[in-house]
């Protein structure tokens, strides 16, 4: 049989443990709680005007891009390889002759500066060139 001085601290926790609850649940326990300060909104920066974004066509090259590079600018015909690592460009030089070149490579005073998946970058002096790749031949219909 327990002593009786610990039966008692049992029942005051009990007591404790079941009041403590009851007595933070009760609705008149809890301060009334204050209205937050309304802060002044922040008004939105207006949205930039979009009509030059639905002014151009969304897939195809502009038309201004082909008359970028000097006629006598090198002629891509084709890249070869993996760009960035063993890429190499085709062109067609301005006699006719067709030739390979690498990134740092020249022909007829162009160096070869960039390749990308569908041009080229030619520099010469002060002067730049992007010369894309030539548009695919649309394919004859057969009958």
């Amino acid at each position: 049989m327990m002593q009786r001085a610990p039966i008692l601290a049992l029942a005051g926790a009990a007591l404790v443990a079941v009041a403590l609850p009851v007595a933070l649940l009760r609705a008149g326990s809890t301060p009334p709680v204050r209205a937050a300060r309304a802060l002044p909104l922040l008004a939105a920066p207006p949205e930039p005007p979009l009509t030059h974004v639905f002014d151009r066509p969304l897939f195809t090259a502009p038309a201004a891009e082909s008359a970028t590079f000097p006629p006598d600018a090198p002629q891509l015909t084709g890249i070869v390889g993996r760009l960035g690592s063993d890429a190499v460009a085709l062109v067609r030089t301005a006699q006719g002759s067709s030739r390979s070149l690498a990134i740092g490579d020249s022909v007829d005073g162009w160096r070869l500066d960039s390749l990308s998946i569908d041009a080229a970058l030619f520099s010469r002096g002060g002067q730049r060139a992007r010369v894309p790749l030539p548009a695919a031949d649309p394919e004859p219909a057969a009958q």
